[in-house]
This record gives structure tokens, C-alpha cells and sequence, in this order.
């Protein structure tokens, strides 16, 4: 495994969360060239050992599928961090690392240890990344916290589904992935700032915070009006037109009409010229007091077409489009492939595995798929011989079940 590509090469990472938002976050930086190192709970008794997330949703041989997209590329070592030789072990590893990155209850480091105090103590530059579910301050900062309950109190939940039923969920673990997403941003300033002036730092990331940082205007509408936004299903409240269409042959197509030109360029597409030059609707807010309308007009026109015809109509007209994709629909196509997005990989065993490409792309010095996920505790005696273990004491660490 090569880690000497890419805009981040050199750069030193350990990883000690398990599951998504931690984990996600160190993703970035394998695939850019940075070294990361994760650490992982041996087997023992009770447990097979390795990030849970090696066990999550369709397995290969016994390892989930999802483990190499999240882990591709790091490098496993297994740490007990409960236990004295395994903190000692963490704390060496800190002493040349550029950033940490843990997603554990807060005081959770500090129990062992391992908190920003001490590890600067080893390390005066080293940038510690702490995501967890509600910060390391304030009356919750205690309690669990998963993402699903970041995209509930963070407000995403409650404006997500039909105004008639209850709020829904993505099914994907988006609270995590945005979260994860400020990591990294939050982790690349701090870089800037050591960088000018050699300093670390804590990047505090509430996983509520991540998510109620993307909640538009709703704050400044409910403090100024009172106003709450509420769901409305598959359109965008107060942007019209821009909804769910379904077609003839049953293919639910969005369509973006809302910009004023483009929604004169809609009307015509549609046949609907009267409604296209009536100066009621030439902008927004006109449009929006006759949402329910414009609708009805637009989605009676795909009703009466084809798919094909209907995204062919409307990209002629240049106005944006696009229908619902499944991740069969993405992986065959052409814009996916021509941007290389879909790509394969081989599993030790030579099994070929498609995942995701390496995003963004940058035109000078571009990230690359890295490697698969790598074994539990694979790179033990690599990594551990080069903080100065001997074999010897290896085996004495293994067999004394701190490793």
C-alpha cells in the first residue's frame, strides 16, 4: 500500500472512532494520500473485535461490503484502549500524527488518558477532531447520540415527508455524513492555522450542529414571523415550480422550472404559453400563490409522455431535469462513467467490487482509490515496529490482550 499521492501525502492520521462520522471523515483523507492509521478494539471473549461497521448490512466472506468504501486504503491496527499498554501505545502513535480523529462519548478520551490535554503534551501541533453527537459542552454533552437523532433535533426530520404523515428518515445515514463533512472542513482550517503558526487544536463537531447548519432560512423566518416550515412532500416550500413528476410509463422525473426565464422556457415546452407570459408568475413570488396550479399543469403534461420524450423536451428547452435514480440506474450511467465514479476494485480474494470514485476532483494533484479495507489488526507489526516495539514485546502485548 502506497500512501505517496495526492495533495495530502505525508500527512499523518489516526483514526480511533468506529462506525460513520469518524470514520467517514478519515475517508477523505486516505483517498488524498494521507497516511491513517485505525485503531480498532482486538477480539476478545465477548467480541470478534474490529469497527462494528465490519459486520453492517451484505457481507463478502464475513466483512461488509460498505467496509471497503469507508476504510479503503487505511491501515488496522488493533489497540485494547482500556488497558495501560494500549493507551501508551495511542499516545506514541499521537506523537507523530497531524490529526486525531475520535467520535467517542465525551470524557471518553480523557477516562483513558487521551484527551487533547494530553496528547498535546506529546504533541503541541497535533489537531484533535471530536465529533460526537451533542459537542463537548453544554447540559447534553453526555447523553448518546447517533446521527438519526442529529437529523431529528437539528430540524431535518421534522421538514422531511408528507404534511399528511409522519416525518421520514433517508435511508441512509446522512446525519453522519454531513457531520463528517464539517470534520474535514474544520480539520483543514486548523491545518492552515498550524501550518502559520505550528499551534494545534480541538475541532468540536455536534452532530445536531452539522445538521442545523443546513437548514437554510428556517431560523431568521421563525424569529422574524413565527412562521415554522412544515413538510410538503416532494416539492421545495416558497420555490416554484420545482416537484415530482411522473410520466406515462410510471418514471418520477424532477423538474426545475423555478428560475424566471427558465420557467417561461417551461410553459412553452408544456404548451402552456398562457401561463408562461402572465405577468403574475413572472417571478417567484407570484408563482409560489399558485403552486398548486402550476403543478397540475406540468405534471398533466407528463402524464400524457414518455419518459425519453419528456427529459429530451425539456433538455432541449435547457431546463433542468432529471429522473429519480436507483443505484442501478447510476452505476450504468454514461456521466457516472465518463467521470469515473463507478469504479472496481479487487478484494484479496479477487473478487471485483464496485465503489464510489474519489470526490472532488482536483486538476493538479488528484486523490485515488487507495486500496480496500484492510484486514482487522493487518498492519500490526508494520506500524508497531516503527514506533520501536520489538517482536518480542509484540508478542508479549498480543498475548497480554493489549493489541
Amino acid at each position: 500500500m502506497t500512501t505517496s499521492f495526492g495533495p495530502l501525502a505525508g500527512l499523518k492520521v489516526l483514526e480511533l472512532g468506529q462506525l460513520i462520522a469518524g470514520p467517514f471523515a478519515g475517508k477523505f483523507f486516505a483517498d488524498f494520500g494521507a497516511e491513517v492509521i485505525k485503531v480498532e478494539p482486538p477480539a476478545d471473549e465477548k467480541s470478534q473485535g474490529g469497527d462494528p461497521i465490519r459486520y453492517w448490512r451484505t457481507l463478502h466472506k464475513g466483512t461488509s461490503l460498505w467496509w471497503h468504501v469507508q476504510s479503503r486504503g487505511k491501515k488496522s491496527i488493533t489497540v485494547n484502549l482500556r488497558v495501560p499498554e494500549g493507551q501508551e501505545i495511542v499516545r506514541k502513535l499521537a506523537a507523530e500524527a497531524d490529526i486525531v480523529i475520535e467520535n467517542f462519548r465525551p470524557g471518553t478520551l480523557e477516562k483513558w488518558g487521551l484527551g487533547y490535554d494530553d496528547l498535546a503534551k506529546v504533541n503541541k501541533g497535533v489537531i484533535l477532531l471530536r465529533m460526537s453527537g451533542f459537542g463537548q459542552t453544554g447540559p447534553m454533552r453526555d447523553l448518546a447520540g447517533f446521527g438519526s437523532i442529529a437529523e431529528s433535533m437539528g430540524g431535518m426530520r421534522y421538514v422531511t415527508g408528507f404534511p399528511d404523515r409522519p416525518p421520514v428518515r433517508m435511508n441512509l445515514s446522512i446525519g453522519d455524513a454531513i457531520a463528517s463533512l464539517h470534520g474535514v472542513i474544520g480539520i483543514l482550517m486548523a491545518l492552515n492555522h498550524k501550518n502559520r503558526t505550528g499551534e494545534g487544536q480541538v475541532v468540536d463537531v455536534a452532530l445536531y450542529e452539522a445538521v442545523f447548519n443546513m437548514m437554510e432560512s428556517t431560523l431568521p423566518e421563525y424569529g422574524a414571523t413565527g412562521q415554522v416550515r412544515e413538510r410538503t412532500g416532494s416539492n421545495l416550500t416558497g420555490i416554484v415550480p420545482s416537484n415530482t413528476y411522473t410520466s406515462k410509463d410510471g418514471t418520477h422525473i424532477v423538474i426545475g422550472g423555478n428560475g424566471d426565464s427558465i420557467f417561461k422556457r417551461l410553459m412553452a415546452t408544456i404548451g402552456r404559453d398562457d401561463l408562461g407570459t402572465d405577468p403574475a408568475l413572472a417571478d417567484n413570488a407570484g408563482r409560489a400563490k399558485r403552486a398548486t396550479e402550476l403543478d397540475d399543469a406540468i405534471g398533466a403534461w407528463c402524464a400524457q409522455h414518455e419518459a425519453e420524450f419528456i427529459l429530451g423536451a425539456l433538455n432541449e428547452a435547457q431546463v433542468p431535469n432529471g429522473k429519480i435514480y436507483s443505484i442501478a440506474d447510476i452505476a450504468r450511467d454514461p456521466q457516472f462513467l465518463a467521470r469515473e465514479m463507478i469504479q472496481t476494485v479487487h478484494l484479496k480474494d479477487g473478487t471485483p467490487v464496485q465503489v464510489p470514485g474519489v470526490v472532488p476532483r482536483l486538476s493538479k494533484t488528484p486523490g485515488k482509490i487507495p486500496g480496500t479495507g484492510p484486514d482487522l489488526g493487518e498492519h500490526n507489526e508494520t506500524v508497531l515496529a516503527r514506533l520501536g516495539y520489538s517482536t518480542e514485546q509484540i508478542a508479549k502485548l498480543k498475548a497480554g490482550k493489549a493489541i
